[in-house]
């Protein structure tokens, strides 16, 4: 491709107040249509916005988290347009004086490190939702103004897999500082993706279009490369690059103009007369800050330095806060960060994919699991066994060393005993035990777990083996 892609992207992120940004109505997923809605809300004459303190606190938050200025003093404004989802025909957000400057977030794409810069934050109200029929449309308001952080990046991305990096990133990050649940199935965050391009190694920018309303990553990522692929061939066949809103068909996978955009910046916005600037004291603004975790990518980092676990397992870990709280507590309780990695990796995440749960549904706790790695390790019971405990703690929880003693599985090391059911086996696997004793190695472990199956999977592997190995020699 002759052409250098730029792209730019607008996210936008419903905070998790309780109630909405300028009224105490519900923000709750799911009621019925237009049941959580006022005369504030719906726009009503004479009806007066009340600003909601903690959206503005979990915006801050998120500057913070993101590196931005903090504004100490910021303003909302009205913006008028005209469509059926804005009850009011003017949205309350913020123009010229944003609550967070600044910023960035860092990606890593094929191996290479980069940082992608923030314009702005900004708080509006979102809009309600239109609902298509076979034969009428509708308007849930609901929605309507719940509180909606809008964070715009600079045109430093340069490629469909970028966008979708720096997508995955900022949601961590989100979901670290606890402002948003950040849930795409419910709309929390949806994107609109401004894409453009220009002749390689050209500076100026190119005409952009901007693709609307992105609820998914794969999604932006596709979209992406149909815009790229679109623009691509306009200007290969000489025609000009327009300035319009599309919109992404995933069973053509294509962009589809929806409206042009040349008036679109005529938003006519003013200072919204019924609410007051937004002041923050800097000790008002440091105090939230001392609020803050780590950043997801100092917590990969500290997990490699302070445990020891290899770069990929604490990737891994650290990708879900609730993963990695859950991770940190278990190995406390351990004394092995890296069993505790280990299990959390395979045994946990492998039954919570499997039963399409969260972690903080699994009714193992970590204290549990702590105890039965310290089991394990002290060969009071063998893997096998682990494994089954681990199970009934995952389903019905419980305490691990209480349904070892019930169920009678507490691993047998007695040495008589064990050799006992050694001599019983090889009494009964002549053949086997010939076939090991003529440089068939395989056989040794077949004879291991007919041991295991007499002892009623009780015995200790090792000690089994080890037995194995004297009489077969």
């Amino acid at each position: 491709m002759n052409y250098d892609v730029t792209i730019g992207l607008e996210v936008h992120v419903q905070l998790k107040t309780r109630s909405k940004m300028f009224c105490s109505c519900s923000t709750a997923f799911g009621a019925e249509p237009n049941t959580q809605v006022c005369p504030v809300c719906l726009g009503y004459p004479g009806a007066l916005p009340v600003m909601n303190g903690e959206a503005i606190r979990y915006t801050v938050m998120a500057g913070l988290m993101l590196g931005c200025k903090i504004s100490a003093y910021s303003k909302f404004d009205r913006k008028n347009y005209f469509y059926p989802d804005m009850p009011k025909n003017y949205q309350i957000s913020q123009y010229d004086m944003p609550l967070c400057l600044g910023g960035s977030v860092d990606i890593d794409v094929g191996g290479q490190a980069k940082t992608i810069r923030l314009t702005r934050i900004h708080l509006e109200e979102d809009v309600g939702k239109n609902m298509h029929f076979a034969r009428t449309s509708g308007v849930d308001f609901n929605r309507a103004g719940v509180p909606l952080m809008e964070i715009v990046s600079e045109p430093d991305l340069t490629s469909p897999e970028e966008a979708q990096a720096y997508l995955v990133a900022l949601k961590q990050i989100l979901l670290y500082a606890g402002v948003s649940e950040c849930n795409l199935e419910q709309g929390n965050l949806r994107c609109d993706v401004n894409c453009s391009l220009r002749p390689r190694g050209t500076t100026p920018l190119g005409t952009k279009a901007e693709i609307k309303n992105m609820n998914t990553f794969k999604g932006v990522f596709h979209a992406a490369h149909a815009e790229i692929r679109r623009q691509t061939e306009l200007l290969a066949a000489g025609e000009k690059i327009r300035q319009e809103t599309l919109r992404y068909d995933p069973d053509l996978d294509i962009t589809v103009p929806m409206r042009s955009k040349e008036y679109a910046h005529d938003y006519r916005y003013f200072p919204e007369p019924d609410l007051l600037p937004v002041v923050l004291a800097p000790e008002t603004i440091q105090a939230w800050a001392d609020q803050l975790p780590e950043l997801p990518r100092q917590r990969r980092e500290r997990f490699v330095r302070e445990y020891g676990l290899p770069e990929y397992d604490a990737q891994v870990l650290v990708a879900d806060k609730v993963v990695a709280d859950y991770f940190e507590e278990t190995a406390r309780q351990a004394g092995n960060p890296k069993a505790a990695s280990n299990w959390v990796m395979t045994e946990m995440l492998r039954q919570l994919a499997a039963q399409e749960l969260e972690i903080g549904q699994a009714k193992i706790t970590p204290r549990a699991l702590g105890e039965l790695i310290r089991m394990a390790e002290s060969q009071t019971i063998n893997s096998n066994t682990a494994r089954q405990v681990f199970g009934i703690l995952f389903a019905e929880g419980g305490e691990p060393a209480q349904i070892v003693k019930e169920r009678g599985w507490g691993q047998v090391s007695d040495s008589g005993v064990l050799e006992a059911a050694v001599d019983q086996v090889l009494a009964a696997n002549a053949k086997s035990a010939a076939d090991y004793r003529a440089g068939k190695k395989p056989a040794l472990q077949f004879l291991v777990g007919q041991v295991m199956k007499v002892t009623r999977g009780k015995a200790n592997p090792a000690m089994v083996q080890a037995m194995l190995e004297q009489k077969l020699v």
